[in-house]
């Protein structure tokens, strides 16, 4: 196995510095601290401002943490905020509905599920937190897409992957199903991802409506659909009102 980079380590322990000083620090006073040459701290110190994760004050050359890093912490911590206040909802949509539940929000262009319940019963379930859907294919997927006018415009260029012969592919299409999410309030996949699978999913949102996650039940299409494939409108307005329940958490007073 590899063994630990050291230059990450040093550039880690910079940060970790500036983080805990009550003010900017010069490359003499990082370098003095950790141990390190003056022109090793200055080198880690310049790559760090180069990719936005400290900034130097010109007047003093002195550093201090960057906008791009605490940019960072605040998704870290959004995406948390997400999940605990969404526990106890997630918890009761997975027992009213009896499906599974999941939270998501999106991270690069994906959505990175937060959030995971198991159907209550005792089939075999695969633990999906951590996990990387596509946005085009997937329920929570359409509803981040839908309220995010970047993630859609960065599909329009995207080659949309087909993961049966549901999935939308065409960018027209998925536009026009987008729209419809956005009309409606809530989005459905029916065998876009998997066969036999289908989904329903509604926006959280945050302070001044900003959709910040979803949260959506999935199961068989026997159980979330009828005979004709429209979802059951019981379990959508399940999904709804816990999307609601935790919009209301998170400061969305209008949901």
């Amino acid at each position: 196995m590899p063994g630990p980079v050291q230059s990450i380590e040093r550039a880690a322990a910079i940060l970790r510095l500036l983080a805990r000083s009550s003010g900017r620090l010069g490359v003499g006073e990082v370098a003095s601290s950790l141990g390190l040459a003056r022109g090793t701290a200055h080198g880690i110190l310049r790559t760090l401002e180069r990719v936005g994760f400290v900034e130097q004050d010109e007047p003093t050359g002195k550093y201090q943490l960057g906008a791009a890093l605490l940019h960072l912490g605040t998704s870290y911590l959004d995406v948390n905020e997400l999940r605990s206040r969404a526990i106890n909802w997630a918890d009761a949509l997975a027992a009213r509905s009896g499906e599974a539940v999941r939270i998501g929000t999106l991270l690069d262009g994906k959505v990175l599920v937060v959030h995971h319940v198991f159907r209550p019963d005792d089939t075999l379930q695969a633990m999906d937190i951590g996990s990387l859907l596509p946005p085009h294919a997937t329920a929570l997927g359409k509803v981040l897409l839908a309220h995010d006018a970047n993630a859609a415009s960065y599909l329009q260029g995207a080659e949309l992957e087909a993961f049966s012969r549901r999935t939308i592919t065409n960018p027209r299409e998925l536009g026009r199903a987008l729209a419809r999410v956005r009309d409606l309030g809530w989005a459905t996949e029916i065998e876009e991802m998997s066969i036999g699978e289908a989904a329903i999913a509604a926006p959280i949102r945050g302070y001044g409506g900003l959709v910040v996650g979803a949260i959506g039940v999935s199961g068989a299409v026997e159980r979330l659909c009828d005979t004709k494939g429209t979802p059951d409108l019981e379990l959508v307005g399940y999904v709804r009102n816990a999307a609601r329940a935790v919009s209301r958490d998170l400061g969305a007073s209008r949901w």
